[in-house]
């Protein structure tokens, strides 16, 4: 507010004195904003500096390429084609594409954005820790992890290449991004769960004991199966082998670039096989990732991300059953719950669990329930800043209870709390003798609390009904 110079005014004229009307506001942060921490080919600005363990913000998968590069190129793609011919004439061609079982990329990162964004995923950070021409390796990746705490934004933590670590770098990985997340206050990990050959079941078990984290679990959700993508891959065509079968006898492999000029048409029917079926399969947690910018954009962030379909999915690597995902929700022993994505019939692949990896906690059982909690609690930290050195007396605590209220009512409004009116939903407090003593005033400690009623999915849907039965009598029967 600008304040007339009362010793300025000596002549006569006209002076303004500008008064503030609105009272200060909290302006909510972004709620979904991850930051992917893995291997990319370069690391790069545009001045040519190196970006390495420097988290940057993208808004678009060509905002990625600009700075960390593209794809890997996909080795060990075998192609055989089968042709019958009769003299010089073909009277039947068939093209068969596959994957060498030992030759899918160990570096997912760039996949995982591309899979981000075709889930409605926006703005985002990356964190390269290498470039894809190492190996990966967990060392730098824990740098890249903690490179992550001097950026203030991202609010979702996703590890794509941790998975091509072994089983107990990636699990010790994920409990330090857990850590970081509860001792922040502001974000969330999205945890995959490392494959087992057995199926769901023998997976999910091996999870739950082999990940022996059990404490701030509320900060974490994990999701199964993996996904089939509908993305292609990138290859040289000089990488890629092709055998000629004619007439049940076999050629030697030739790459599949020399035959685009003297064979143009088996050239393109390789290359539109090749497109056609060989997809990667990729860990769910980039995907969750766009699925909470897209609910969180659409709905808020108080709605859970789930019973949501996703995009660029053609199947699952373990269908689940309801069965199956009964003893997925719930586990006695450990209360890691781990939630299921499952396939419906007509209505694609959809995410069917919201619960975060305390199962057990009844507070903190949801994900929508903790991330509207981080939400709250870094709007209301950030906008509380403007009182710091502010007179700690009751002018200032009702100033803050009051931008306090106003952000709670209008959440309350949008069906984020639960309540009949705004007393049931929510309450502040901020006060002497309320949340402060008389040594906290003295000691310069301004204390406000908030208690929020907060909306929970309904998991379970029961329904009761009853069935009017037709009598003898409403029948004409006597």
């Amino acid at each position: 507010m600008a304040q007339i110079n009362e010793v300025a005014v000596g002549t006569p004229g006209v002076y303004v004195d500008e008064i503030a009307f609105f009272p200060p506001t909290v302006n909510q942060v972004e709620t979904a904003v991850p930051a992917f921490i893995g291997y990319t080919r370069k690391a790069e600005d545009d001045r040519g500096e190196s970006l390495i363990n420097k988290p940057t913000k993208v808004f678009s998968l060509q905002g990625y390429e600009r700075y960390f590069g593209g794809p890997e190129n996909q080795c060990g793609i075998q192609v055989t084609v089968h042709q019958t011919a009769v003299g010089s004439s073909l009277t039947s061609l068939s093209v068969r594409a596959e994957l060498a079982a030992d030759s899918p990329s160990k570096f997912k990162l760039y996949d995982s954005i591309r899979l981000y964004f075709a889930n409605g995923g926006g703005p985002c950070y990356v964190v390269s820790v290498a470039s894809t021409d190492t190996g990966i390796a967990v060392g730098p990746m824990e740098a890249g992890l903690n490179a992550l705490t001097t950026c203030d934004e991202p609010t979702i933590i996703v590890l794509p290449d941790g998975l091509s670590l072994t089983k107990d770098e990636y699990y010790g990985l994920i409990g330090t991004a857990i850590d970081q997340c509860a001792l922040r206050q502001d974000r969330f990990t999205l945890v995959d769960v490392y494959a087992e050959a057995n199926g769901a079941m023998e997976t999910i078990a091996a999870f739950r004991s082999d990940f022996t984290k059990s404490d701030n679990l509320n900060f974490a959700a994990a999701y199964y199966p993996y996904l089939k993508t509908t993305l292609t891959y990138t290859y040289n065509d000089t990488d890629v082998a092709v055998v000629i079968v004619t007439n049940g006898i076999a050629a030697d492999a030739v790459p599949l670039g020399s035959l685009k000029i003297k064979h143009t048409a088996i050239y393109n029917l390789c290359v539109e096989t090749i497109d056609d079926t060989l997809h990667p399969t990729l860990a769910p947690s980039a995907a969750m990732a766009g699925i909470y910018a897209r609910v969180d954009g659409l709905k808020g962030v108080w709605k859970a991300p789930a019973n949501v379909m996703l995009n660029a999915v053609s199947g699952l690597s373990d269908p689940i059953s309801e069965a199956v995902q009964g003893l997925m929700n719930i586990d006695a022993v450990t209360g890691k719950s781990v939630n299921a994505i499952r396939a419906f019939q007509g209505k694609g692949y959809l995410v069917w669990g919201a619960r975060t990896l305390a199962g057990n906690d009844s507070e903190w059982r949801y994900v929508n329930v903790r991330r509207l909690a981080i939400t709250v609690e870094k709007s209301a930290r950030k906008a509380a800043m403007q009182f710091v050195f502010e007179p700690n007396d009751a002018n200032t605590w009702t100033k803050l209870r009051a931008m306090l209220d106003n952000y709670l009512l209008c959440l309350w409004r949008r069906g984020a709390l639960v309540g009949n009116n705004p007393e049931h939903a929510f309450y502040v407090r901020c006060g002497l003798h309320q949340t402060m003593t008389v040594q906290d005033v003295n000691n310069g400690k301004l204390i406000v609390e908030i208690g929020m009623a907060v909306v929970r999915p309904a998991e379970f849907v029961i329904l009761r009904f009853a069935i009017r039965m037709r009598t003898r009598n409403s029948q004409g029967v006597k």
